[in-house]
């Protein structure tokens, strides 16, 4: 009986020896072969994903985006960004038009499963509010009967708006615009009442387009779970493994403390998880398909989870936006990476 253990044994650890070492798919292997990874971004939502005027883009969606790039290529610059309206996203994705969509995108079951994509981690936990004018004098979302409302189609937040307004009994107006730039244009210029977006969106439209700022207020109802996360196409395992483990090692990083500034001391550490993290101790790179350098290239590069979010939307940034449930889960947020061992 014990031979018979053994024997089965062998066979689970021959197995085991076959799987560890990723495969390729269609979509990892046409990224490889280009050189270079095609991102479908938004259209322009400081914090999240916004160019300058020299065409550099920057935000926490973009950071995603230079993760799996240094991931897959040691360089964090090998990107092409797209950008994609909230209704044209889906579309952009499925044609191929783009190979990976970080772009303020709920996470939800319809879209994991019907529209064929693969969500792959959580790189901002948001939840969807109301901006008005402090003029109107309102200080509830519950007195928000009979608004004209600000909405962009073809997201969760109309259908959230109107779950709503029809849960708490009001009526609204809706003001559907498809391009998030004139959403902001009709709502500063008065033509509604209310804008309704994620509550980053907010903040950053606030921060980043109001004429004075200070004559908008957010009011304090979130009603709704936003977990905003990089998308792929169904298919391809292994490249939506390498994007979910590039935001992983992100926050992975953060919570060793590696940061940007130290990585490379780091690689000095006695800490067996911080050497199998920096590939010191090797391993992880080939199981995953990569470089064993590659967490150490998306660090040094892009920096942790942390050092993206205050750089980008937290209190070092315009927006100013508090960690909350984005903390680690060590410090009471939602924020949590499986280990990389």
């Amino acid at each position: 009986m014990l031979k018979k253990y053994m024997a089965a044994g062998a066979i689970v650890a021959g197995l085991v020896g076959v799987a560890g070492t990723a495969q390729a798919g269609k979509d990892l292997d046409a990224v490889k072969a280009r050189g270079q990874l095609i991102c479908g971004v938004s259209t322009g939502v400081a914090g999240f994903a916004s160019a300058d005027s020299q065409g550099k883009w920057t935000g926490i969606d973009v950071d995603v985006c230079r993760a799996v790039s240094a991931a897959l290529f040691g360089d964090s610059e090998k990107v092409k960004y797209v950008p994609t309206t909230a209704q044209q996203r889906f579309t952009a994705l499925q044609s191929g038009e783009v190979d990976l969509l970080a772009r303020t995108t709920t996470y939800t079951l319809t879209r994991d499963t019907a529209l064929g994509f693969d969500f792959t981690g959580v790189n901002y936990y948001d939840g969807q509010g109301f901006m008005v004018n402090k003029k109107l004098g309102v200080k509830s979302a519950k007195e928000l009967n009979g608004a004209t409302v600000c909405v962009q189609p073809g997201t969760t937040t109309e259908l959230n708006l109107a779950d709503y307004f029809r849960t708490n009994k009001m009526t609204f107006k809706p003001v559907v615009i498809e391009k998030i730039e004139e959403v902001r244009a009709a709502f500063f210029a008065g033509r509604c009442d209310v804008f309704t977006t994620d509550a980053s969106g907010l903040y950053a439209t606030r921060a980043a387009n109001a004429p004075n700022p200070d004559d908008y207020v957010i009011l304090p109802e979130i009603i709704s779970k936003e977990p905003l996360g990089p998308v792929v196409r169904h298919g391809d395992n292994q490249f939506a493994d390498v994007v979910r483990w590039a935001l992983y090692a992100m926050i992975e990083a953060e919570e060793y403390g590696i940061t940007s500034k130290n990585v490379d001391e780091m690689l000095k550490s006695d800490n067996p998880s911080i050497k199998r993290i920096l590939g010191v101790t090797p391993g992880m790179g080939k199981a995953l398909g990569v470089d064993e350098k590659w967490v150490y290239n998306i660090v040094k590069q892009v920096g942790n989870y942390g050092e993206s979010f205050e750089r980008n939307v937290g209190m070092g940034s315009p927006l100013k936006i508090a960690r909350g449930q984005n903390a680690l889960w060590t410090q009471g947020g939602l924020q949590y990476a499986p280990p990389i061992r």
